[in-house]
Formats: C-alpha cells, structure tokens, sequence
C-alpha cells in the first residue's frame, strides 16, 4: 500500500512499494490521492500517532529497564511522580524535550545523572 505525505513545503512524498519509483520521478497518482477519504485520513493519523506512542514507551521503558530500578524508584531518583514514568511506559505520555534529553543522558550514564540529580551530599 502507498502512502502519501504533504510536506510542509506543498510537496507531496509516496512511499512503499511501486509508489518508490513514483517518487524518483516525481509522479503522484493523482486519482488516488484525490480519492482518499477524510476517515482515511484520519485513521491514518491516529496509527501515527499509535505507532510514535509505542516508540516513546518502549524507548523509556528499555532505559529504566537498564537501571534494574522499579518506576517507583525511578521516578524518585529522577524527580518526577511515578505517574509520569507509568503514562511514558504505557504510551499515554510521550517524554519531551528535557526529559527526553534526561532519558537519553541516563542511557549513556545512569550513575552519573543520578549522583548529580542526587539531593544526598557527596561523601569524599
């Protein structure tokens, strides 16, 4: 199945399949893309939606996984309420900016973000 996609710039992009050499060659099926429906439309944007949904769950899941920490746990050491680890974790929620960024530093290095976001002083 073809999919298309209006760029911001007016362009429309088709991908998958046959609609590959389409796009080298800048052909659009025209009548397809006129007969594409709204609810079409639609569902398309919410299996988006679904699918960017379940990436973000995933990625945070998988990196509280490799802290071995509960979402409580985590939540804690992170400063956040462990409902807001449940709604990454669950997809109803998708980290953003800062805490994306914090989720990404955590993967690279947890025990040096959480030393740093630790409220315990250090001991020499």
């Amino acid at each position: 199945m073809a999919r298309a996609k209006l760029k911001a710039d007016g362009t429309i992009v088709v991908s998958a399949g046959k609609a590959r050499a389409r796009r080298r060659t800048g052909e659009v099926d025209w009548v397809k893309v006129d007969a594409t429906t709204d609810k079409e439309i639609a569902r398309q944007i919410a299996s988006d939606a679904a699918d960017a949904a379940k990436d973000g769950a995933a990625y945070a899941r998988g990196v509280r996984a490799r802290t071995r920490l509960s979402q409580a746990e985590f939540a804690g050491r992170i400063g956040v309420p462990v409902e807001t680890v449940r709604n990454w974790e669950q997809g109803k929620r998708a980290p953003r900016g800062p805490a994306r960024a914090l989720l990404a530093v955590i993967a690279h290095s947890p025990e040096t973000v959480f030393a740093a976001l630790s409220t315990e002083p250090a001991t020499a």
